[in-house]
């Protein structure tokens, strides 16, 4: 069937595969399915299936051609793909090239078609050792237990309505009604509020009206001025003087509770006193803190693997990456994509401008994960049965289940390849980082550290 096929490399880890098929094949398909539709095909003027190839032919032969030419190319390529190396990668759907050029297959001459896609990269690994980089020396301190434990008082806090004759104060949870008032006094029923809520303090109001609500009374009517600069956040008050009536209807307090053992019991039955919670928050910082030194030294050594390797990440894996990431996006924004294309364009961005914003990051993330599957291809780090269920056992306790239970979910759920390819991954990250040499540099503070302001 197949004549002649040839494979030509083009950039970005992209192939043209031009193939030919031999001129009988190519007209069989085409008399194949001419004789199928002639069996069924209901010609005024001849009984069903008696309608000769020709008359057929003159009515349907566009359509019974292109039919015929797409299926001759989908077997083609299938009989291809499974002789060649260049396969296309999954996400990547070989395109016609060439299309105006295509020939006639019932014309009793070879076929030939050329398609365009992407394969799999080819990987070629510079140095992955013996490069020295620097990180700062950071440590978790008393300081930064207490500011997880003011975290702990926020959000165990009750907000309540403020004693009876109380007034307004910066942190005070309002609810105000407001309208805005033209020059002759009158309401401005567009710019109505009611019932809006925020806390005093943020200025989350269109007008921030803050400092002018501090001091009022709950039921307490104040009339405001306010003018504000050309270069305002809202444009449509930049540059202008407003009137505004506000009506104070209800005003709370966050009361914050005591730091003692009994916040720690609330926040958590495994703590007896204080001191339980503030070691178990050490731990957790101190946890944070050596996976983001893994993060950062990891980055680094990437930074001059990828300076010293060669490879093209191919178009169709960074799209699949970019829409990965996206979907990830929608989820964390826990809006309809719809709603949240919405409120991109609000902000005068669209899907396809975040996308160019994100593509440098996705090409090294993927540039990343290529060059360590060469580096765990070398180095073969082992693992072991023990080792994938100790993870598990890990994740369990982490997440309060049994081990049974969470074991028999990855094995039903095909899962537990993925673990060991993790810690797979894992270990090619520690073999990067005992091969190269870390340097510690200045002393930073741990949340401008964590928060990469260092």
């Amino acid at each position: 069937m197949i004549a002649n096929k040839e494979v030509q490399h083009l950039e970005n880890s992209a192939v043209k595969l031009t193939v030919t098929v031999e001129k009988d094949a190519a007209k069989k398909q085409y008399q194949d399915l001419l004789a199928n539709y002639a069996k069924h095909a209901q010609i005024r003027g001849f009984r069903k299936g008696k309608a000769p190839a020709k008359i057929l032919e003159q009515k349907y032969g566009e359509g019974i051609r292109e039919e015929a030419t797409v299926k001759l190319i989908e077997e083609s390529l299938k009989q291809v793909f499974e002789e060649i190396e260049e396969k296309p990668l999954p996400y990547s759907q070989p395109e016609l090239a060439d299309e105006k050029e295509l020939g006639k297959i019932e014309d009793g001459e070879d076929f030939t078609f050329a398609v365009v896609y992407d394969v799999y990269p080819d990987v070629k690994l510079g140095s992955y050792e013996g490069f020295e980089i620097e990180v700062p020396e950071v440590k978790v301190t008393k300081k930064d237990e207490d500011r997880e434990l003011e975290k702990i008082q926020e959000q165990n806090s009750m907000v309540v309505e403020k004693a009876e004759g109380a007034k307004a104060a910066k942190d005070d949870i309002v609810t105000v009604n407001y309208v805005e008032l033209d020059e002759e006094g009158k309401e401005k029923d567009e710019s109505r509020r009611e019932d809006f809520v925020f806390t005093v303090g943020t200025e989350y109001n269109l007008y921030k009206f803050d400092d002018d609500i501090i001091g009022m009374a709950k039921n307490e009517e104040k009339l405001i001025e306010k003018s504000f600069p050309e270069d305002y956040d809202y444009k449509e008050l930049a540059g202008k003087s407003v009137k505004l009536k506000v009506l104070v209807t209800a005003i709370k307090e966050k009361q914050v509770p005591e730091l003692d053992d009994e916040l720690a019991q609330d926040v958590s039955d495994k703590y007896e006193t204080l001191a339980d919670l503030r070691k178990d928050i050490r731990r957790q910082l101190e946890e944070s803190l050596e996976k983001k030194f893994r993060e950062v030294k990891s980055e680094a050594i990437f930074d001059k693997i990828i300076e010293g390797s060669e490879l093209a990440v191919p178009a169709s894996m960074l799209t699949a990456e970019l829409e990965n990431s996206w979907q990830r996006f929608v989820q964390q924004s826990r809006m309809p994509e719809e709603q949240l294309v919405q409120f991109l364009q609000i902000q005068g961005k669209s899907k396809e401008t975040v996308f160019e914003e994100w593509k440098p990051q996705a090409e090294r993330s993927l540039k990343v994960q290529l060059l360590m599957e060469k580096i765990i291809e070398k180095e073969s780090p082992e693992v072991t049965d023990d080792e994938v269920e100790a993870e598990i056992r890990k994740q369990a306790e982490e997440n309060g289940q049994e081990f049974d239970e969470l074991k028999e979910a990855f094995e039903k759920n095909g899962l537990m390849e993925m673990v060991k390819n993790d810690l797979r991954n894992r270990k090619g990250f520690d073999l990067l980082i005992e091969k190269n040499k870390i340097k510690t540099g200045k002393k930073a503070d741990y949340l401008d550290f964590m928060q990469d302001k260092q």
